[in-house]
């Protein structure tokens, strides 16, 4: 016998009356922050941004998933279209969700983070990325907050984060919160923070 709500309706009765478009839906997206270590510095990559919104910002590769992929799925396909960068070991950074974070509506992203051999890489610039460049990191924190400088190429790009570290049963959680960007995308200097204080 097939089991009822307390309407009285089976699963596929339910399913054949539900409607998506019944509650707001957000975007999802993914990040990778690629990062790599050269004379004695760690970088990350970056792409400036040829369309709208933060045009010709600089930003961590990514893109909208499809929805017949998962989010890790997209992470390796938007790399490989921004880049060309390809074959590496992409892992979990976190959800960032934050109201407001995208321009273009509700948005939550999906980041992703490798560690890769910068030489070994054939980066190019594709796809909707004007530009691709590897910038120097220089972090310093105190008391909760966390100054970014990313230098590459001639350009400085600064930031300030702030950084609220929790211990929890399930190790310590990180929440980075961006108070200023200057020449970055979206959140994405708390993105790299959050990449950076899980990888020290």
């Amino acid at each position: 016998m097939e089991k009822r709500d307390k309407r009285g309706l089976t699963e596929a009765e339910y399913l054949a009356q539900y409607k998506p478009g019944r509650y707001p839906q957000p975007s999802l997206t993914v990040d990778i922050i690629l990062l790599a270590r050269a004379e004695g510095a760690l970088r990350v990559l970056l792409v400036r941004r040829g369309g709208h919104p933060y045009l010709g910002c600089w930003a961590l590769p990514g893109g909208f998933a499809e929805p017949q992929e998962t989010t890790a799925q997209a992470a390796v396909r938007e790399l490989a279209e921004e880049t060309h960068a390809q074959g590496l070991a992409l892992t979990p950074i976190g959800l960032f969700s934050t109201p407001g974070r995208d321009p273009r509506g509700w948005t939550i992203s999906h980041a992703f983070a490798a560690l890769a051999d910068a030489a070994a890489l054939d980066i190019r610039a594709d796809d909707d990325a004007a530009d691709a460049r590897w910038f120097d990191i220089h972090t310093e924190e105190r008391e909760g907050l966390v100054d970014l400088t990313l230098t590459g190429s001639g350009e400085i790009l600064h930031a300030a984060v702030r950084a609220e570290r929790r211990d929890t049963p399930f190790g310590e959680d990180i929440v980075c919160t961006p108070l200023r960007q200057d020449g970055l995308a979206f959140d994405h200097s708390a993105i790299l923070c959050t990449a950076l204080l899980r990888l020290r």
